[in-house]
C-alpha cells in the first residue's frame, strides 16, 4: 500500500522538461498517443504528418504536438550542476558553438572544427546531436554511470564500427546505399571478430543523420546550401530570424489608473524584446515594478513561448506567430542583465548573452528606436506625460488618465500585432510579420530557416529564469528571508546530510511577485513541489511588500521580526492603503502593484493555460481601443531603422 508521501508525489509533483518540439521536415513528434513524422510544414499553425505505424498522413496542429515519448530526457536542474560538470558542458558548447548557429553543418565544416579543437569528428557530431535533442547546454553535461534511457544497447565496439562506416563510407561523394553500408558494417565486424549488429540497427543510425549533413557530405553541397542556408541581411550576425534579439526597458509615457477607483497611480515599465533581422516583437513584460531580474525573466520567457493562448485569454484577435530560442540576446549593462542566475539560464538554453559597449547607444539602436516609436504612439492616449515637461505644458496628465494597466496592455499588444507588425517598415522594406514569414518559410528564391522548435514544457522555461536559493531543511521546514515554509514533500529531506556529513543544502526557486510559496526541487526524483507558508494565516505577498513590512517593524523598534509581526504589519499597511487609496496616488499605486502580483502567471506569460482554462478565462470583447488606433495615426512606424 502506498504511503502518504508516495501519494503526494503522484498528486502534486511537477515534472519539468527542458525540451522543444522540432517543427521541421523529418522530425518525429507525438500527437496524443500517436507518433508521426513531419512530411510538410504548411504554416505557423499546422503540418502534415505521416503515422509511423500505418503510414497514413494527417493534418496536425502545431500547438498540439509534443516530443516523441522515446526522446524524453531526465531533467537536469541548472543550479544542481556541479562546477566541474558545468565547465565540461561549457567547453563542449564552446567547441560546437560555431556550428550550432549554422543551418548547414557539412562534413567539411565539422572536420575543420574538429581539427581546430582536437577531437574526433564523430564526437563533435555527437555533441551537436545531444545539444539539439534538448535545446540546452545541459544536454552536454557528462553522463553518469549506469544505464539510462536513450543509451545504446548495441555492443560499444559494434557502435564504433557503425559510426566509422557512416563517417568514412556512407557520407562520401560515392553515395553508397544504406544496403551497401549494412554490408560494409558486417564485413568490418567479421574482420575484427566483433558480434555484428542487425541491419535494422545500422539503418536506424543512418536515419538519424540530419538531411542537411547527408546532402553536403554526399556531394550535394549546393542543394544543401539552397535548402538550409538563410539569406544574409544587412545587420552583422543578424541575417536570419532569432539570430539576434535585443531587450531593453523604458517607463511608458502615460499615467494609468487603478482598477478599483480609476484614479491615477503612475507610469508603468515596459520590457520589450525585438528580433533584429525581421524587426518583429518577440516578447514583452509590463509592470509597475522597476526593471529587475524578474522582469527580464518574464520577457525572455515571453519571447521563447508561443502566444496564441495568451492572445485568446486577453480577447485579442490578431496573429503573433513569433516564438523560439534566440541565438544571441543583446542587452545593456544593467545589473538585471548581469545577474549570475540570468547568465547561467541563458547559457543553458544555448543563448549567447552579449552586452553593449559602454556609452555606445548605437549598438542598441533597433530596440531603442522601437521603444521610442511606441512612446510616440502613447502620446496620443489620454493621460500621456509626453516626453518632456515643455511638451506637457498646459496638459494635466493625472486628470486626463483613464486607462488601467490591463487596458493599456491590451492596447499595446493590439498596436504591436495589428499595426506595427502589419505596416511596411522602412528599414526592411516590408511589414515585420511578412519578413518573419519569409525568414522562416523562404520565398521560392531564398530558403527559410524553418519553424523554430516550440518549448514542450512552458512552466519550466519560467522556472529556469527565476531566482534560486539553497537552504537546509529543518523539522519545522525551510526558512527564506525570515519566513518559514513547509509541505509534506520536504519530510524525506529533514536534516539530510551530504557525503561530508554536513547538513545538505537543497534548491528552491521563488517568484518575487508572490512569495507565499517556494518551488522545491527534489534531487532524487527530479521533480518540483510547491511549498507554501508554514503559517497559513500569512497572506500572499510580494517580496517588496514583505521588506516594507519589516522596515516598518524596524522603525517601531522590534529587535527580532517574527511571522506574526509581519502579518500584523502587512495587515495594517493594507488597511492604510485601503483608507488612503482615494486620496493618495502612492497608496493606490501600491494597492495596484499588489493586485498585479496576485494575478495568475498565465495572465502575464504566454501559453501557460490549458485550452479549457483559456476559454474559461477569456476576456470579454473590449471596444474602447478601436477609437484609439487607426492607420492614419501610425505612419511613423515605417521610420524605424
Amino acid at each position: 500500500m502506498k504511503d502518504e508521501y508516495e501519494t503526494l508525489v503522484e498528486k502534486e509533483a511537477y515534472q519539468p522538461q527542458r525540451q522543444s518540439v522540432n517543427i521541421d521536415i523529418g522530425a518525429v513528434v507525438q500527437n496524443g498517443e500517436t507518433v508521426f513524422k513531419i512530411i510538410q510544414v504548411l504554416d505557423f499553425e499546422s503540418v502534415i504528418g505521416a503515422n509511423l505505424y500505418t503510414g497514413k498522413t494527417s493534418h496536425l496542429r502545431i500547438g498540439e504536438l509534443r516530443p516523441a515519448t522515446d526522446s524524453v530526457t531526465e531533467h537536469v536542474e541548472l543550479s544542481e550542476i556541479a562546477d566541474d560538470d558545468w565547465q565540461v558542458a561549457q567547453k563542449r558548447y564552446a567547441a560546437i558553438s560555431p556550428l550550432v548557429g549554422k543551418m548547414t553543418i557539412g562534413r567539411e565544416d565539422a572536420e575543420e572544427r574538429a581539427q581546430e579543437i582536437g577531437v574526433n569528428v564523430a564526437t563533435l557530431y555527437r555533441w551537436i546531436k545531444k545539444f539539439n535533442a534538448t535545446g540546452s547546454v545541459t544536454g552536454l553535461i557528462p553522463g553518469r554511470r549506469g544505464w539510462k534511457q536513450g543509451n545504446r544497447r548495441t555492443d560499444p565496439e559494434a557502435e564504433k564500427v557503425i559510426r566509422d562506416v557512416i563517417d568514412e563510407f556512407f557520407l562520401t561523394r560515392q553515395r553508397p546505399s544504406p544496403k551497401h553500408a549494412v554490408t560494409e558494417v558486417l564485413r568490418r565486424c567479421s574482420e575484427r571478430g566483433i558480434e555484428p549488429p542487425s541491419h535494422t540497427t545500422v539503418r536506424a543510425r543512418i536515419s538519424e543523420i540530419p538531411e542537411r549533413d547527408r546532402l553536403r557530405a554526399r556531394g550535394f553541397r549546393e542543394k544543401a546550401i539552397n535548402r538550409f542556408t538563410p539569406a544574409p541581411g544587412k545587420f552583422p550576425n543578424a541575417d536570419y530570424p532569432l539570430a539576434v534579439v535585443q531587450i531593453d526597458h523604458t517607463p511608458a509615457d502615460i499615467i494609468l489608473v487603478d482598477d478599483t477607483h480609476r484614479l491615477p497611480i503612475g507610469r508603468p515599465w515596459i520590457t520589450l524584446a525585438i528580433d533584429v533581422c525581421t524587426r518583429t516583437v518577440t516578447g514583452f513584460y509590463l509592470s509597475f515594478d522597476p526593471p529587475s531580474e524578474t522582469s527580464v525573466a518574464m520577457c525572455v520567457a515571453s519571447s521563447l513561448l508561443p502566444k496564441e493562448e495568451w492572445l485568446i485569454t486577453h480577447g485579442i484577435d490578431a496573429p503573433w506567430p513569433v516564438w523560439g530560442t534566440p541565438r544571441t540576446i543583446h542587452v545593456d549593462n544593467g545589473a538585471d542583465f548581469r545577474s549570475s542566475g540570468f547568465q547561467r539560464s541563458c547559457l543553458a538554453y544555448g543563448i549567447n548573452l552579449e552586452f553593449r559597449p559602454v556609452k555606445n547607444p548605437r549598438f542598441g539602436g533597433h530596440i531603442e528606436r522601437l521603444l521610442g516609436t511606441l512612446l510616440k504612439e502613447i502620446h496620443a492616449l489620454p493621460g500621456t506625460t509626453f516626453s518632456s515637461i515643455k511638451e506637457r505644458e498646459g496638459y494635466d496628465s493625472d486628470k486626463q488618465a483613464v486607462m488601467t494597466r490591463s487596458e493599456f496592455e491590451i492596447w499595446l499588444i493590439t498596436l504591436i500585432c495589428k499595426v506595427y507588425h502589419q505596416k511596411v517598415h522602412s528599414g526592411i522594406g516590408m511589414p515585420p510579420l511578412k519578413k518573419w514569414e519569409l525568414g522562416v518559410f523562404g520565398d521560392g528564391i531564398e530558403p527559410g530557416v524553418g519553424v523554430p522548435p516550440r518549448p514542450a514544457d512552458r512552466i519550466s522555461v519560467l522556472l529556469d529564469f527565476l531566482p534560486s536559493y539553497y537552504r537546509t531543511i529543518q523539522t519545522f521546514g525551510v526558512t527564506v528571508d525570515g519566513l518559514t515554509y513547509y509541505a509534506e514533500a520536504l519530510r524525506p529531506w529533514i536534516n539530510a546530510r551530504d557525503k561530508q556529513g554536513e547538513k545538505r543544502k537543497l534548491l528552491f526557486r521563488r517568484d518575487p511577485r508572490d512569495i507565499s510559496a517556494l518551488w522545491f526541487f527534489d534531487p532524487d526524483i527530479k521533480q518540483y513541489f510547491k511549498v507554501p507558508f508554514a503559517d497559513q494565516a500569512l497572506p500572499s505577498m510580494s517580496i517588496w511588500e514583505c521588506l516594507q513590512a519589516k522596515e516598518r517593524l524596524k522603525r517601531e523598534g522590534s529587535g527580532s521580526v517574527n511571522e506574526h509581526q509581519i502579518l500584523r504589519a502587512i495587515t495594517e499597511l493594507r488597511e492604510q492603503v485601503g483608507q488612503a487609496s482615494k486620496a493618495s496616488k502612492k497608496a493606490r499605486r501600491q494597492a495596484q502593484r499588489r493586485k498585479e502580483h496576485e494575478r495568475p502567471v498565465a495572465e502575464v506569460l504566454p501559453s501557460l493555460l490549458s485550452d479549457k482554462d483559456s476559454k474559461e478565462q477569456r476576456a470579454p470583447e473590449n471596444n474602447i481601443f478601436g477609437d484609439l488606433i487607426s492607420d492614419g495615426d501610425i505612419d511613423t512606424f515605417g521610420d524605424i531603422g
